[in-house]
């Protein structure tokens, strides 16, 4: 992953799900395939074939965060000043047209959360904002059509 960058908080919260499957889940999972297991017959028993899928998931899970978080660039708050425009880490306020103004903060793509407020450096908004100023209007360019927003604040 190139460009994997993670907010301190983002890098927490990704470390701290990957103690979570480490050691908790594992062991749910190892004790529900156990139970399973102690069942008798294997090849027509439903709760161990559903144990064994979510081990698969977990593994594979812990798999993705680890390599996630070994090739993670953490985003550093440094004090940006409103002058150096947007750029990764910043909370940034724009607004289209009449709609009413919305406040993003601006990550990496494995933190992006648009509910939470965080949207990607790699996503149509993200992309066509960084690097650019308060009162400036960008075009944001995306899949549906291409419309402009105005940056209003930063920070």
């Amino acid at each position: 992953m190139p460009n994997n960058f993670l907010t301190k908080e983002g890098y927490k919260k990704l470390q701290d799900e990957l103690d979570f499957l480490r050691t908790i889940k594992r062991q749910e999972v190892a004790n529900r395939l156990h139970e399973a297991m102690e069942g008798g017959e294997l090849i027509e028993n439903a709760e161990y074939e559903a144990a064994k899928n979510e081990q698969a998931f977990v593994e594979g899970r812990i798999q993705e965060l680890d390599a996630l978080l070994a090739s993670a660039k953490i985003i550093e708050d440094n004090g940006k000043k409103k002058s150096d425009g947007v750029q990764l880490g910043t909370k940034v306020t724009i607004k289209e047209g009449n709609y009413d103004p919305e406040t993003f903060i601006i990550v990496g793509a494995a933190e992006a959360n648009p509910r939470e407020g965080k949207i990607s450096n790699e996503s149509p908004i993200g992309k066509a904002i960084l690097g650019h100023k308060v009162g400036e209007t960008v075009k944001v360019e995306t899949p549906g059509g291409t419309y402009n927003v105005k940056i209003l604040k930063i920070g």
